[in-house]
């Protein structure tokens, strides 16, 4: 008898891909298979989410990305791209797929078909992020030495930061009805389900939502 050979993926990086590359994968076939209205009505439910996200990306481009791309990015030293995998929301990954161009979820599936090698972000190209809309923990992260360097003399900088960093978790933190519980239910109702779906299966953000309930129905 032909012995069968079995693939086994345990390395963390594999796993890591594997993920990643299922959830693109049912996320396109998902769209693919949906008619023009049902894919209309999901951009429209992402509209204010983007519209935040052009506001996040002003602020940074213009008080941050010279201090960022000179200490971190061309010197190899940033604390988040130089992570092999990055923390990503189903949320995240449904967004960029609803915004991107074919070709640029096809170059996503093919840098997670293959090997990694380095010791930079897998999603890290020569010209920057590959996602159209990058995660959102990537776009709110910044170093205490980034946030040392702008906001040491600028409070007011410092306030409309933490004035972003309230909204954002107005899109992704179950306290209340969210666009990132949202995004994953109208998969989960599809039949589909994916490790990435934190906001159905993480125990810490279940009971952020459970205690929410209770509060609400007191």
């Amino acid at each position: 008898m032909k012995k069968t050979e079995i693939l086994v993926i345990n390395n963390p990086m594999q796993i890591y891909q594997k993920e990643q590359r299922d959830t693109l994968d049912l996320i396109r076939r998902h769209l693919k298979g949906n008619v023009a209205e049902n894919i209309e009505k999901l951009r429209e439910e992402i509209s204010n989410y983007l519209d935040f996200r052009k506001e996040v990306d002003a602020f940074l481009a213009a008080h941050f990305s010279h201090v960022c791309t000179q200490s971190c990015y061309q010197s190899n030293r940033s604390a988040c791209c130089t992570k092999e995998g990055i923390i990503t929301f189903f949320a995240d990954a449904v967004v960029n797929a609803l915004v991107s161009e074919p070709a640029e979820l096809d170059t996503l599936q093919t840098v997670l078909s293959s090997p990694h090698i380095g010791n930079k972000c897998i999603y890290l190209g020569q010209l920057g992020c590959l996602w159209r809309v990058k995660p959102l923990v990537c776009e709110m992260f910044l170093c205490d030495q980034a946030e040392s360097t702008v906001f040491s003399n600028n409070e007011s900088l410092r306030d409309i930061w933490q004035e972003f960093r309230q909204r954002e978790k107005r899109f992704r933190w179950p306290d209340q009805p969210v666009l990132f519980d949202a995004l994953e239910a109208v998969f989960i109702q599809a039949g589909h389900s994916s490790p990435l779906m934190y906001l159905h299966n993480s125990p810490g953000l279940l009971k952020v939502k459970e205690k929410s309930d209770k509060s609400q129905k007191k």
